[in-house]
């Protein structure tokens, strides 16, 4: 049986901007420390793959010993920011977290949502949760066959990539360039069809890509904890 391919989370180009100034108070005074992790079905999970919350989850923990951090999931398949605009009060907000991982994209290329009310909806939410003391950070699409392979989904896919990243920029949030960082796999020569869980639709990640891709968010984010801001 051959060796499990390994796992390149491209931590020196994929890192995080800011430093997570909330978590690491609450690491410093807290035992029970709270994430909730917001999004579509890439959070809330697909196909029989374990999503990537429980599996941060365990990576945190593994690392910060002796801290109950919880991530808690907030997924619900299908929605894109517009939908989840709607419950950020009672599914992020209520929750007083420490930090929001809020995943975005997916089903707006998908599903090919208007992009205005894409930008619109991630922006309102991103107002909501800066306001508070919480450290945010924004996930942005999978690079699989049902969101890059088609010319048209491409093109809305590189269009809402880049609104997401605005955002994030403009927003002072971290984002977690999940749609870069798994095309550098394609680059490097990992095939496309890896990447996906092989269901008809191509859509979600594979065992081997959420797990690595949970190993990039773990490393980014522990990596946040001590970095100056810039």
């Amino acid at each position: 049986m051959p060796d499990p391919r390994p796992c390149e989370t491209h931590l020196d180009v994929f890192k995080f901007e800011h430093r997570m100034r909330h978590f690491k108070t609450a690491l410093d005074s807290q035992r029970k420390v709270k994430i909730v992790a917001f999004g579509s079905s890439s959070t809330a999970g697909a196909d029989n793959i374990l999503p990537y919350p429980p599996r941060l989850e365990m990576l945190l923990r593994q690392r910060f010993y002796g801290r109950m951090i919880d991530v808690i999931n907030r997924g619900i398949g299908g929605q894109e920011a517009p939908e989840e605009l709607s419950r950020i009060e009672s599914d992020v907000i209520a929750e007083a977290p420490v930090l929001t991982i809020w995943q975005v994209g997916t089903n707006a290329v998908y599903k090919n949502y208007n992009v205005d009310e894409v930008r619109a909806a991630i922006t309102a939410g991103i107002d909501l949760l800066t306001r508070l003391p919480m450290d945010v950070v924004l996930m942005d699409a999978q690079y699989t066959e049902a969101i890059v392979g088609p010319p048209d989904k491409l093109k809305l896919a590189n269009t809402i990539m880049s609104i997401i990243s605005e955002i994030a920029i403009k927003k002072k949030v971290n984002l977690f360039r999940r749609f870069a960082l798994m095309k550098r796999w394609v680059d490097d020569k990992i095939p496309l069809a890896e990447l996906d869980d092989g269901a008809p639709e191509h859509l979600h990640t594979s065992e081997w890509a959420t797990n690595c891709l949970t190993q990039a968010l773990a490393g980014a984010t522990i990596e946040a904890i001590e970095i100056e801001d810039v």
